[in-house]
C-alpha cells in the first residue's frame, strides 16, 4: 500500500534538493572548449528524481530553475536571470526537470535497497539524461549557439564520459539513501521485502 505523505516534509525535501542542485551548479566547472561547461548539476538533478520520485524530483528541479530565473545567482558560474534560460545552455536546463521526473518514474518501480539495485538505477539516470538533457541540449545549441546539427552533436558527445561517472555516483548515493530511508518514496517494495515478509505476518 502507498503511504501517506506529509506535505511539510515534501516541501522541505523539494527545497533541500533544489539547494543541492544550486550548490552543484556553483562548484567549479570544467571548460570543454564550447559554450556549455561540465558541471555537477546533472548528478544532483538525477539524484533528485531517484531519491524523491517523479513528482517531487520534478518540482525540486523546477524550483531551482525558477529561483535562478528570478535572479538568484545559482546557475553555473553564479549566473542568474531569464537570459540564462535563452542562452546556449537553455536546452540542457529545460531538460533538467523532465529528466528528473523520468528518472523518478522509473526508480519508483525498481528495487532500490541493495547494491544489486545500483546498475538499474544507473540505467534509469543515464537513459533519462539521454532522452531529455542531451536531446534538449543539442536543440538548444543549434537554436541559441548558432551551431550546425553535426557540430552540436559532436560537442554534446564530450559530456557522455562525465555523465557515466556522475550517474554511477548518483546510483550509489540513491541506493544508500533508500537503504537508510526505505519509506522515502511511500511505496511498498515487494521484491525488496520478500525475505522479510516470510519471517512474520504481513501488515498493510
Amino acid at each position: 500500500m502507498t503511504a501517506r505523505r506529509n506535505p511539510g516534509t515534501d516541501i522541505a525535501l523539494i527545497a533541500a534538493f533544489a539547494a543541492l542542485i544550486a550548490v552543484c551548479a556553483l562548484l567549479p566547472a570544467i571548460k570543454v572548449g564550447g559554450p556549455v561547461p561540465i558541471t555537477l548539476q546533472t548528478f544532483a538533478v538525477l539524484l533528485s528524481g531517484a531519491v524523491l520520485g517523479m513528482r517531487r524530483g520534478f518540482f525540486a528541479t523546477l524550483l531551482y530553475l525558477a529561483a535562478g530565473a528570478a535572479g538568484l545567482p545559482i546557475f553555473s558560474g553564479g549566473a542568474a536571470g531569464l537570459a540564462v534560460l535563452v542562452g546556449p545552455s537553455a536546452g540542457y536546463l529545460i531538460g533538467f526537470p523532465l529528466a528528473a521526473a523520468l528518472c523518478g518514474f522509473i526508480v519508483e518501480r525498481l528495487p532500490r535497497r541493495s547494491l544489486a539495485s545500483v546498475p538499474s538505477i544507473f540505467a534509469a539516470g543515464f537513459f533519462s539524461s539521454i532522452v531529455f538533457i542531451h536531446t534538449f541540449g543539442v536543440i538548444g545549441l543549434v537554436l541559441r549557439a548558432d551551431m550546425s546539427w553535426q557540430a552540436a552533436f559532436t560537442f554534446d558527445a564530450t559530456f557522455y564520459p562525465g555523465d557515466i561517472i556522475k550517474n554511477i555516483a548518483m546510483a550509489l548515493v540513491a541506493t544508500a539513501v533508500h537503504r537508510a530511508f526505505p519509506d522515502l518514496l511511500g511505496r511498498q517494495e515487494a521484491k525488496d521485502s520478500t525475505p522479510v515478509a516470510q519471517e512474520g505476518t504481513l501488515t498493510a
